[in-house]
């Protein structure tokens, strides 16, 4: 009952007590244990997450969150920037058919801000091994032209001097794509996610 009761109080995802021990007067003792906590709930929680210790964390995942943004490093050379959890999924697999190996795992989320772009290309830019970038995005509730301008933006702030290619679909495409083909900058555009990923592949050899 205590658990549960942890369980609820604490927006916890998780509670896991592996293993109990019993001594010999009769008591059980918890040896270890795995908690986990609602991310969403950290306005609630603050206490909890003040806890959290970030020094063996990989920095750029550090980096990430504190902008609200969903990061994981892999070891490929194709930097990715989508919004989504499925479509990240979906980028890192059709770039792995063409023959690449995605670099990274970056979800901007359903509402990326312009500042939230630029600190994505900021994190993407710093991987030595990143060569080139691939953003793929859905812009459902995101306009296809406002995802648009924080490309351009955020390519303008890092200094981006690598090939840049961008898919997007959705609400404004057309808006969208004509901003970054008259920004200036070498924005290498596509049509769906086959054309992105070869396009992306390709400016490596």
């Amino acid at each position: 009952i205590l658990q549960i009761k942890m369980f609820v109080d604490t927006d916890a995802t998780q509670i896991e007590i592996n293993p109990w021990a019993e001594t010999p007067d009769g008591r059980v003792v918890t040896c270890d244990a795995k908690l986990g906590f609602d991310d969403s709930a950290k306005f609630r929680q603050r206490s909890l997450f003040d806890l959290e210790d970030t020094s063996e964390s990989d920095p750029r995942e550090v980096a990430a969150a504190k902008h609200d943004l969903n990061y994981v490093g892999l070891d490929g050379n194709i930097g990715c920037m989508v919004n989504g959890a499925g479509l990240a999924m979906s980028t890192m697999d059709i770039i792995q058919l063409h023959g690449g190996m995605p670099a990274n795992f970056l979800d901007v989320g359903g509402g990326a801000t312009t500042k939230q772009v630029v600190e994505a290309f900021k994190i993407l830019t710093a991987d030595p091994k990143v060569k080139a970038i691939l953003v793929n995005i859905f812009g459902g509730i995101m306009r296809c032209d406002v995802i648009a301008e924080g490309i351009i933006t955020a390519a303008k702030q890092v200094g981006l001097n690598l090939p840049l290619v961008v898919r997007l679909e959705g609400t404004n495409v057309k808006k969208g794509n004509q901003m970054l083909q008259n920004s200036g900058l070498p924005i290498i555009t596509a049509t769906d996610l086959d054309d992105a990923a070869i396009k992306a592949v390709a400016t490596l050899k």
